[in-house]
C-alpha cells in the first residue's frame, strides 16, 4: 500500500515513531511538505530527511498561507524548492481554499501565488499536488490553462467534475473521508481504480472518531473503494500503488 498524501511533520516529536510503525505496513508515503503558518518547509525537510526513500517529499505553499499574500515568504520557499529540486517528486500542495479566504483580496492572493508555483512546476518539469476546497472547478480550470500534470488530492467536489478531471489526464485523490463524506463516495462511484490514488491526509481526516489519523489507515480507503466498486481489496491495492508510482515517478 502507498499513502499518496500525508503530513508526518505535523506529528512533530512523534513523527519518528509514527514513520517506523508505518514502515511495517506500507511501501511508501508521499509527504506533502507545505509552507503553512509556523510549519516552514525547511524545518519539515530536516525532520523527515532521515526517512527519505520510504517518505517521498513534495514541496509547496498552502493556499491558506497564500491568502496572506506574503511574497517575501513565497520567494524563500521558491528558493528552497529550487535548491532541493532533485529530491522532490512534485510541487505542492498548492491551490485554492475559499473556505477560509475571508474576502476577494485573499482569494486573489491565492490565485496569484497558485499560478506562480504552477509556472515553477512547468520550469522544473514536475507534477503538482492540488488542494482545492470550495473552489474545485476554478482550480481545475487554472491547472488546465497552465498545462501541468496535477493530482487533485482529497477530492470532495462533484462527481461530474471528477469525471472531467480524470478525462483530462489528472488523477483524483480519495482519502479516509470516504467513510463520512458523501461527496467522496459519490466520486468513487463514477471513477475507475486506474484513475485514483488513495491517501489519508494524516493526521487529519481520521476514519475513526476521536482518533488522530495515521497513514496506515490508507487500508480503510482501499477497503471502501473495493466495496463501492465491487472489487477485491488486492486488485484496488495493486492498481492504486501503480498509479502512485507512475504519477510521482517513485523509486520503490
Amino acid at each position: 500500500m502507498i499513502d499518496a498524501h500525508a503530513h508526518f511533520e505535523f506529528y512533530k516529536k512523534e513523527a519518528p515513531r509514527v514513520i517506523e510503525e508505518c514502515r511495517k505496513e506500507l511501501r511508501a508515503v508521499v509527504d506533502s511538505i507545505t509552507e503553512y503558518r509556523k510549519a516552514h518547509v525547511w524545518k519539515s525537510w530536516e525532520l523527515l530527511k532521515p526517512y527519505f526513500g520510504f517518505v517521498f517529499p513534495t514541496l509547496g505553499y498552502h493556499p491558506n498561507e497564500a491568502r496572506r499574500g506574503n511574497w517575501e515568504k513565497v520567494e524563500k520557499v521558491e528558493s528552497f524548492i529550487l535548491e532541493h529540486r532533485e529530491g522532490i517528486v512534485a510541487i505542492g500542495e498548492l491551490g485554492l481554499d475559499y473556505h477560509y479566504a475571508e474576502n476577494e483580496r485573499q482569494r486573489e492572493n491565492q490565485r496569484e501565488i497558485f499560478r506562480h508555483f504552477l509556472d515553477l512546476a512547468l520550469e522544473l518539469k514536475l507534477p503538482v499536488v492540488i488542494h482545492a476546497r470550495e473552489a474545485e472547478k476554478e482550480a481545475f480550470e487554472i491547472v488546465q490553462r497552465a498545462g501541468v500534470r496535477a493530482y487533485f488530492h482529497s477530492f470532495a467536489g462533484s462527481a461530474e467534475l471528477a469525471r472531467e478531471i480524470v478525462e483530462n489526464g489528472h488523477p483524483i485523490g480519495i482519502n479516509t473521508g470516504i467513510v463520512f463524506i458523501p461527496e467522496v463516495r459519490e466520486a468513487v462511484k463514477v471513477l475507475e481504480p486506474k484513475e485514483i490514488l488513495v491517501e489519508t491526509d494524516s493526521p487529519y481526516m481520521s476514519p475513526f472518531k476521536g482518533q488522530r489519523n495515521v497513514p496506515c489507515n490508507v487500508r480503510v480507503v482501499i477497503e471502501e473503494v473495493a466495496d463501492v466498486k465491487g472489487l477485491d481489496f488486492e486488485e484496488v491495492e495493486r492498481t492504486t500503488e501503480k498509479n502512485a508510482i507512475r504519477f510521482f515517478s517513485l523509486k520503490v
